[in-house]
């Protein structure tokens, strides 16, 4: 018996990616047993061409790229990742060679990161590539970070550099010289920052997906709270420091870093160091939370408030 295209296209390029519960990929549905003792946590996130990714970025890099964005979200929780269910609708020209490659990407990171797929769903659009991913994790009983929780006094803390993904995509349109290649890397290629181990030293978190302001001010209203942070803290790679000081805005309200922002409070700071450490992921304090409305004050080294002309990014 032939199978429909649709179903011999899962067999050769997504069955290989199948792990415990997927049934093979010959079900409607999946089966998951949770670790002894956790939690599941779980979470969604779509990715849309020319939204989210180039329509020519190469096929096994925005796979790992819709992976890796759902991991972040799983890393600013502190679970630790399972498994994911994932949704691919593309037009009906799509060559062969494009599915062989988005596996390969996701084959990659699955090794890396110690997920496999559960199921989803393939379907045909008339408009652009379409990608949707639920990823789950699991975590201690009681012990995921969430937006709510952080305190007048807690410290703000963020992992690894700012800015690099909106800077890689200007560097993609031609409007800032990437001479190395790094701020595309970074656009394409985000760096979960799954390991570093949160529970008992976070009393909140969030990964900056939107923009660092623009997600603090998420922490802000989830909590209510001020925030006030130092422009000059906040940490650079050195081609995002090449670019110059005309594009310091766009890196405190640009998005796609998925680098982790978190409320900390002091006593624990240096627990932070030293998971961050032991996690191999630099962290660097910015500011501090503080009583006040629901706002975020960006502030030059002097003291001086920075006017900035946007928040971050936006669907609608």
């Amino acid at each position: 018996m032939v199978l429909p295209a649709e179903f011999s296209l899962i067999a050769r390029h997504f069955r290989p990616l199948a792990g415990p519960g997927a049934l093979d990929l010959r079900d409607d549905a999946a089966l998951l047993t949770p670790p002894a003792g956790r939690e599941l946590v779980l979470t969604a996130d779509a990715m849309v061409a020319g939204v989210h990714f180039l329509a020519d970025d190469p096929a096994d890099l925005i796979g790992r790229k819709l992976l890796r964005v759902n991991l972040s979200d799983l890393a600013a929780k502190g679970a630790v990742p399972l498994s994911y269910l994932m949704t691919v609708s593309t037009p009906k020209n799509t060559p062969e060679t494009w599915f062989a490659g988005f596996a390969a990407g996701l084959a990659t990171d699955q090794a890396r990161f110690g997920v496999t797929l559960l199921g989803g769903d393939t379907t045909s659009t008339p408009g652009p590539i379409s990608l949707s991913l639920t990823i789950i994790g699991h975590v201690a009983p009681g012990t995921a970070i969430q937006r709510l929780g952080a305190q007048a006094g807690d410290e703000i803390w963020v992992t690894g550099t700012i800015g690099d993904g909106v800077l890689g995509l200007a560097a993609a349109h031609g409007r800032l010289a990437d001479p190395t290649g790094y701020l595309l890397d970074r656009y394409r290629l985000p760096q979960p920052r799954v390991g570093l181990q949160l529970a008992g030293i976070a009393s909140a978190g969030i990964d900056v997906s939107d923009g660092l302001v623009q997600d603090l001010g998420h922490l802000c209203r989830a909590n209510g709270l001020a925030a006030e942070i130092i422009a000059d803290r906040v940490p650079l790679s050195d081609a995002a420091r090449a670019a110059g000081p005309d594009w310091r805005e766009a890196c405190l309200t640009g998005g796609d870093d998925y680098e982790l922002l978190l409320a900390v409070p002091p006593a624990r700071s240096d627990a932070l160091g030293t998971a961050a450490r032991y996690a191999g992921i630099p962290v660097t304090r910015i500011g501090r939370f503080h009583s006040g409305p629901a706002k975020v004050m960006v502030r030059q080294a002097s003291g001086e408030a920075l006017a900035l002309t946007k928040g971050g990014w936006s669907h609608f």
